[in-house]
């Protein structure tokens, strides 16, 4: 049979085939097909004969060709035909399909309709005929009966679009439906639909058929909603992510028990893989990404920035059109995530009303930890971001060259967090990826050798973090840090030791990179730069406190910052034990050439010996003895000699240039500190070893003792005259002998201070040594004196002198704790010799002061230890506990009374002290303040001491100096030193940040501190200012302080009176502290400044909402209710602006004295319109959405138009005519000189006028737009503007011609008699002001 259809279809009609095809019976040309292609004969050849045969025009063939297509298409779905003989087949179905007559087509489409539905497809390889049937259906025009409507053939298209999308499709070909429908035109509304389906089924799919499914779903997408797509794709990743970090069963979620995570990891691979495939092929796709994403920075974030959108992005990263924008987003995410989170920190308000979110730098950092799935699609981006944040984010200020840096505290500001990010990714990067390691590094090393003159601390720390990580890791890469080492000479002496400190590790590791350091730290020792010696100096010191000698003490009592790194050190001990010793002291005799160098090269050395010392016990003999032979230089042998030091050989006279070329007293204070170490810790060890070695160190250890003895002798001895320092001596800056003798009384009281801790050490109490110190002391107080009154204009080098002190802390620590706390019997009577003298108690308390400056300044303090956070942290704790007993025990104000000296009390200075070390305790350690509060506290039941809080330990601190501050302002004199309230305040402000604002103490705080400004009426401005800050602070902390504003501005618009000047104000009196000295400008600027963070705080919430409302789909049609006018975060913000505006109602009616207080507010106001005009234009969005808008916002509106509008127009006129007041005030012979300064002055001032105007007219322009959207008439309220337009009003123009004409022939007329004239018009110009 089948041969005789072939033969007919040769012939050239197909009228015999046809005749022949119609005597078949039904089921013959199928069995025929079937038995053809089972055996895989050629079924092409004779599909094409049946089509000749059965042409479309009549309608037995179109009948036969449907059941050859039902046929074929069984066929095909039973899966018993070879690949290639379905594929001939299917592909010989579509060539014919667009010749069916309508009713077929729709017959066929209908079948597998039907066939999707009842889920019968066996493996869904017909479904690749469904497009072109329905492609060749929308192409028919004729009417098509579809049961009681006729449709056209597009319409029916649609409807069977409809119905395929509204059954379920079977796990199995949701992938081929989803592909099939790319090959369908579909309009945008189709796309949506099927876009929706195919997002809806992701979920019930296992995770190997996402990625496939994803990439039909970026075809489809580019035929139309590629927003809604991307959309749909993140929100399930992230969705899965969530459910996964749960660690919950994907029950819900996936058909799965669990996610392994590997596995979803790779697949998320896959899935970004695919869409940056697809965004380089169509670039809508990209640009609809980022402006998804950034809508999604407006409103709540967490549902578009993911994980997966940010790993997506950095992957997006590689197009090079996209690059840069997506950075700009990240930067900007990460930047507005800080903020917000700093700005919801500080504010109850906002905390109240916005849930806690999560942080994008979690989500950063977790996409660093995914990507070491084989995301290397990923890394690139994030080693890019990482360097941009902190290239963005890192340090900026320089203070003297040095970088003010709170490495030690906590980060503070937006732009720290964002840089501690970029370096967080930096390092975990480093840790997971082997690949980029190079890079990285590469690209630190590149930016600590190119910005010199930028501060690069942040990146030092960073390369310090990668090195601590792994310095075998690095070995790999040792030749980049060897290229580093050649630029050592040229970079600023603080980034060489931060370098140098960061490859220590590496150098213990690697011999050829120490080598290759020495080789260049010799050379720069003998650099042209000084800075390049000091580097080398500097450099040196390091490798001989880090590369230890067989046989030193433990460091365990110094904090060793590269600790970490010895466990990979252990490899090489026995050649470091034995070749160490002499590679030290081959560096010491490299060092003592540099004791002839500059008196900076000599200073650097004297402060790192002792260092080098505590860490390097062994080489205590070599340093020891080389400081020996330097101090003998400068010694006088002779015990009856006086002075002691040859002060004239410290000092390098060259033609007319004096300078200090050996810096004797940092030279005294070095062997001071090491010769006490030595005492109490090498000594001890010896004293077990044979006796020769003893002696033979004792030589220099006594020798030393000797001469220290011997200068504090004979500096007793010595009067000013002998170092020809007396009150006669010039001690001007501008000749050589001033110069000279500055030097020499710089150094002599230098001298007196080391000589004044090196007495107190070996003292043991005795009264000889502590009158030893007192004179050395009284030696010390004649020359500051002097000094003082010499230097005149140069006080200020005297204070810089007295900052640096030489005493270290912990003898500071110990002399405090002797002089206030030691009550031991035996030790009284030689501490009553130090006690007599209050210069000396003052003295010692000054010290401790400029110690805590130094190191609120710099983050570390002069002297031994002062680099050891721990040590530091304990002298505070200690220091603190004497100050805090002193001022509590003694009052100020009994020790001024009967008090004759001058200069600040000791209680006063204690108080002072408690100040700053509040403040220093928590910028470096605030993560140990409970131990800081423990040591404060008395150690009475220790046992029960754990439990005590934080805010309890704050609380009972608290509470004594408020006892401190009531007793102050109890005494009614008003000559009492205001200083001490405003300290008072202070402290009460750091310790009251301590308190937890849930606890009954942070409520018991705030209301003691309202009922002190309410019951106080000081004239102090900075009092008052300190303690309207702290109501600020606890209040926001609280609750929203507005009620507070509002009271506040009633008060002062009491005291400074009404604009209208015949208006008299009733005073409220709410806050006795407002009185009229502080009323403006500073409880002004202050309750001004507080209103702008609540505008700020509204505008963010504004903003908000205003994302919300974008973000929901315009699909979702939600019923009024679900938004009701009363939405908290709505209602919020309406009783923010209404409190807001009665505050701004009273100040704007205020006659405030011109200046800063007037310029304030009208931008506040202007900014207050601005927020208006803002909630005005959500409200415009809202009713889009069939919302009207709340009752509350009409009574806000009818409140500004009634309260605020008009006032504003006022005090326009009053800001106005009061400069044009002042500028009448220029009168006599400078008139015309003063008129242009004023009247620029003027102008400067009235500035924020013409904004305030225009922030007023766009208020109510939007205003009107809101009437006509929300059908409510909310204009009725505002009155019409005042018209401010210019015209030009004739006749007043004539008579003042007139009047200009007549003043010159006056003029003219009176030149004679100017003089005469001058004093005469000198006074109405007095009354005026008047």
């Amino acid at each position: 049979m089948d041969q005789k259809i072939l033969s007919l279809a040769e012939e050239k009609t197909a009228d015999r085939l046809q005749e022949f095809l119609q005597t078949l019976r039904e089921d013959d040309l199928g069995n025929l097909l079937q038995s053809q292609a089972v055996e895989g004969k050629a079924v092409g050849a004779l599909l094409r004969a049946i089509f000749k045969g059965s042409p479309c025009s009549e309608e037995a063939g179109a009948v036969r060709r449907l059941k050859v297509y039902t046929c074929c298409i069984q066929l095909v779905e039973s899966g018993d035909l070879h690949k290639e003989v379905a594929s001939e087949m299917i592909g010989l179905l579509m060539l014919e399909a667009h010749s069916f007559p309508g009713p077929l087509l729709v017959e066929l489409a209908n079948e597998f309709v039907g066939a999707i539905k009842d889920g019968s497809l066996m493996n869904g390889k017909s479904l690749e005929l469904l497009p072109i049937i329905l492609t060749a259906l929308a192409t028919k025009k004729e009417s098509l009966a579809c049961e009681k409507d006729e449709l056209s053939g597009e319409e029916y298209k649609k409807r069977l679009v409809h119905t395929l999308c509204s059954e379920r499709w079977d796990r199995q070909y949701v992938i081929q439906l989803t592909s099939m429908f790319k090959d369908v035109p579909l309009t945008t509304e189709e796309v949506e639909l099927v876009a929706e389906k195919v997002l809806k089924i992701l979920s019930k799919l296992s995770l190997q058929e996402i990625p496939p499914l994803v990439y039909q779903l970026l075809v489809l997408s580019s035929k139309g909603s590629r927003k809604r797509i991307l959309e749909g794709i993140i929100a399930f990743f992230n969705e899965l992510d969530k459910q996964h970090n749960e660690d919950q069963s994907g029950d819900e979620l996936l058909d799965l028990v669990t996610v392994p995570s590997g596995e979803l990891r790779h697949v998320e691979g896959t899935v970004i893989l695919h869409i940056v495939f697809a965004i380089k092929l169509d670039c809508e796709l990209g640009r609809e990404l980022l402006k998804h994403l950034k809508a999604g920075q407006q409103g709540d974030f967490s549902n578009n920035i993911c994980p997966f959108s940010i790993a997506l992005l950095l992957s997006v990263t590689r197009i090079q059109r996209f690059q840069e924008q997506v950075f700009d987003l990240l930067k900007a995410s990460v930047i507005k995530s800080f903020k917000d989170l700093q700005l919801l920190q500080g504010s109850k308000f906002l905390q109240n009303l916005v849930p806690h979110r999560s942080c994008i730098s979690a989500m950063i950092l977790e996409v660093v930890k995914n990507s070491v799935h084989s995301w290397d699609h990923v890394t690139q981006g994030l080693v890019e971001l990482g360097f941009i944040l902190m290239d963005s984010y890192g340090p900026k200020r320089i203070v003297d060259g040095r970088t003010i840096e709170t490495s030690l505290g906590l980060s503070r500001t937006p732009n720290q967090h964002s840089c501690k990010l970029g370096a967080d990714i930096l390092l975990e990067t480093f840790k997971i990826h082997e690949m980029i390691r190079q890079e990285i590094l590469e690209q630190v090393l590149n930016r600590v050798v190119t910005r010199a003159s930028s501060p690069i601390s942040h990146f030092l720390e960073l390369l310090s973090n990668i090195i601590m990580y792994s310095p075998l890791v690095l070995q790999s890469c040792s030749s980049k840090v060897t290229e580093s080492f050649d630029y050592l000479c040229f970079l600023p002496l603080q980034t060489v030791q931060g370098l140098l400190k960061a490859v220590q590790p590496l150098l213990k590791v690697s011999m050829s990179m120490r080598d290759s350091l020495i080789l260049v730290l010799r050379k720069a020792m003998f650099a042209r730069q000084l800075d390049a010696r000091k580097s080398a100096v500097s450099g040196f010191l390091l490798l001989l406190k880090n590369f230890k000698v067989l046989g030193s003490l433990s460091s365990s009592q110094c904090s060793q910052a590269i600790s970490v790194s010895q466990v990979h050190v252990d490899v090489h001990s026995r050649y470091s034990s034995v070749a160490n010793e002499a590679f030290c002291l081959e560096i010491i005799d490299s060092l003592r050439r540099c004791l002839g160098q500059q008196a900076d090269v000599r200073l650097m050395l004297y402060e790192g010996f002792y260092d080098v010392l505590r860490r390097n016990s062994q080489l205590a003999n070599s340093v020891m003895q080389t400081l020996l032979a330097q101090l003998k230089q400068f010694y006088e042998p002779q015990p009856d000699v006086l002075p002691p030091l040859k002060l004239e050989a410290c000092i390098l006279t060259q033609g007319d240039q004096i300078s200090l070329q050996e810096p004797l007293d940092h030279l005294l204070c070095c062997v001071q500190h090491c010769l006490a170490w030595y005492k109490s810790k090498v000594l001890p060890m010896l004293q077990d070893e044979e006796e020769e070695e003893e002696e033979e160190d004792e030589v220099f250890y006594q020798e030393l003792d000797d001469m220290l003895e011997s200068i504090t002798n004979r500096m007793i001895k010595s009067e000013l005259e002998d170092f020809e320092l007396d009150k006669s001596a010039d001690f001007s800056q501008t000749t050589s002998i001033g110069i000279k003798n500055n030097i020499c009384a710089s150094l002599v009281m230098g001298v007196c201070e080391v000589l004044i801790e090196y007495n107190f050490s070996i003292s043991n109490f005795s009264k000889n040594k502590f009158e030893d110190i007192l004179s050395l002391f009284t030696c010390y107080q004649k020359l500051s004196d002097i000094l003082n009154e010499k230097a005149g204009k140069g006080k200020t080098k005297t204070a810089n002198k007295t900052n640096d002190s030489f005493l270290s802390l912990k003898f500071i620590s110990d002399l405090l704790t002797a002089l206030f706390r030691d009550s031991t019997q035996s030790h009284a009577e030689s501490l009553s010799v130090l006690r007599s003298s209050t210069d000396f108690l003052r003295y010692a308390v000054s010290t401790a002061l400029q110690k805590v400056q130094q190191l609120k300044d710099t983050g570390h303090v002069s002297g031994p230890d002062g680099q050891n956070p721990d040590k530091i942290f304990q002298n505070l704790c200690d220091i603190t506990r004497v100050l805090l007993w002193r001022y509590t025990s003694i009052p100020t104000s009994v020790e001024e009374t009967g008090r004759k000296e001058k200069g600040k009390s000791i209680s006063l200075l204690c108080l002072e002290g408690l100040q700053k070390v509040l403040g220093t305790v928590q910028q470096f350690f605030s993560p140990r303040i409970p131990l800081f509060l423990q040591a404060l506290d008395v150690p009475d039941n220790e046992g029960e001491e754990v439990e005590v809080s934080v805010t309890q330990r704050a609380a009972f601190q608290i509470r004594q100096f408020q006892r401190s501050l009531l007793n102050f302002l109890s005494n009614r004199e008003e000559d009492l030193n205001s200083r001490e309230a405003v300290l008072l305040v202070s402290v009460l402000s750091s310790l009251s940040s301590l308190l937890d604002p849930s606890s009954p103490q942070f409520v018991q705080m705030l209301s003691w501190t309202s009922k002190i400004c309410k019951e106080n009426s000081r004239e102090d401005a900075s009092f008052c200012k300190g303690l309207m800050n702290l109501l600020f602070s606890l209040h926001v902390s609280f609750k929203s302080p507005v009620t507070l504003l509002r009271d506040l501005s009633q008060d002062i618009h009491g005291h400074l009176g009404d604009i209208d000047e015949d208006i008299e104000v009733e005073k409220t009196n709410h806050f006795a502290i407002v009185n009229l000295r502080t009323a403006a400008p500073t409880v002004c600027l202050l309750v001004l400044s507080q209103a702008e963070k609540v505008l700020e705080e509204v505008d963010w919430l504004i903003t908000k909402l205003k994302g919300q409302v974008s973000q929901e789909t315009i699909t979702e049609e939600a019923p009024s209710q679900a938004a009701l006018p009363n939405h908290p975060m709505e209602k919020a913000i309406i009783m923010q602006l209404g409190t807001l505006l009665t505050f701004f109602h009273e100040l704007v009616q205020t006659a405030l004295p011109s200046g800063s207080c007037v310029d304030i507010l009208l931008k506040n106001l202007c900014k207050m319109y601005t927020i208006l005009t803002a909630l005005v234009r959500y409200y415009l969005q809202v009713c889009r959405r069939s919302r009207g808008i709340p009752k509350m916002m009409e009574k806000l509106v009818k409140l500004s138009g009634s309260h605020l509008t008009p006032v504003c127009y006022s005090f326009i006129s009053y800001v106005q005519n009061k400069k044009s007041g002042s500028l009448s005030c220029t009168g006599g012979k400078k008139k015309h000189a003063a008129v242009p300064v004023a009247m620029a002055r003027v102008l400067r001032e009235t500035k924020p006028i013409p904004n305030l105007i225009f922030a007023i007219e766009q208020y109510e322009k939007f205003l009107i737009f809101l009437s006509k959207r929300s059908k409510v008439n909310l204009m009725q309220h505002m009155k019409l503007s005042t018209s401010r337009d210019f015209k030009i009003k004739g006749n007043i123009l004539n008579m003042l011609l007139r009047e200009e004409e007549e003043e010159e022939e006056d003029e003219e007329n009176e030149e004679d008699t100017a003089s005469e004239h001058e004093g005469q018009n000198k006074e109405p110009a007095k009354k005026k002001r008047k």
